[in-house]
């Protein structure tokens, strides 16, 4: 655990236009943002004797969270074992298969319903362990205390004002654990929230069924973007830069560009490029 663990975080930024830069999530050793929460998480868990040698590490997801618990599951040599709906990319499911995960299906876009046979799983095995997600305030905590000053860090040194951060809401820790961070240090940015324009949709990672952990009430401004425009956006990020990225970082990037078109900013905005691509690759071939 301990060799991969010192390789999760410090991910760069990457221009993306003159006023727009990325966090390069796909730095993390198993290719998301969700390395991050899961790491900082089981560590805590760790040093508080939740977590044993023959705990079964489980968890509800629309697959990041799930690659990332199965890779360090695999680190500790620890079963286990993944709720998840359905329809999810089979990439992502590969991913977690390779890494030696067991995957329990729900219904088509019913995260409400992975998270209810997480809770059943939960309940009848006495060994298994949850980084809880959805509902876990550590998830927001990791944000807060790591993701949050590597961006504002990074920040200073483009020498330009930290305007908007932009990101999409799966279970809000990501954005709220930021969004805390700005308030405390009291930084003149907004916080703006991606979401689908539709639902069902087909931006895996965002809007997982309601709020969770972000309320948009909490937010500056509320972005809607479709499924087909975020997927076009990404595969023609790949085309323009060679970073092949995933489908909620296409949404990033066309609320970001949109709200920069919109407000004509003097900073800078920071998004989150939240993932590979290459665990899409089924869509973009169909799209």
């Amino acid at each position: 655990m301990r060799n991969i663990r010192h390789t999760i975080g410090n991910t760069p930024i990457v221009k993306i236009s003159d006023h727009l830069y990325g966090k390069l999530e796909t730095y993390n050793p198993a290719g998301s943002v969700k390395d991050r929460m899961v790491s900082y998480v089981i560590q805590k868990a760790q040093l508080y004797g939740d977590i044993r040698k023959d705990t079964i590490l489980c968890d509800a997801t629309s697959g990041n969270t799930g690659i990332a618990l199965s890779m360090l599951g695999a680190s500790l040599g620890l079963s286990c074992v993944i709720f998840m709906p359905r329809n999810m990319s089979e990439e992502r499911k590969q991913m977690m298969k390779i890494y030696g995960a067991k995957i329990i299906d729900a219904p088509d876009d019913d995260f409400t319903g992975a998270i209810t046979l997480r809770d059943a799983f939960l309940a009848s095995n006495p060994r298994a362990w949850s980084p809880m997600q959805f509902s876990n305030r550590r998830n927001v905590e990791c944000h807060f205390y790591v993701t949050g000053p590597e961006i504002h860090k990074q920040t200073i040194a483009l020498k330009r004002p930290w305007e908007a951060f932009i990101h999409g809401s799966g279970t809000g820790g990501t954005i709220e654990g930021i969004r805390r961070y700005i308030v405390y240090n009291k930084l003149n940015t907004k916080v703006c929230m991606v979401k689908p324009d539709s639902s069902p949709h087909g931006i895996q990672g965002i809007a997982d069924g309601k709020e969770f952990l972000a309320k948009e009430a909490d937010m500056h401004e509320i972005l809607s973007v479709g499924t087909d425009e975020a997927i076009q956006r990404a595969k023609k990020f790949a085309k323009e830069t060679g970073l092949l990225v995933g489908i909620s970082a296409g949404a990033n990037i066309v609320a970001s560009e949109r709200w920069i078109a919109e407000n004509n900013p003097s900073g800078n905005v920071i998004t989150m490029l939240c993932d590979r691509g290459e665990r899409y690759m089924s869509i973009y071939d169909k799209n």
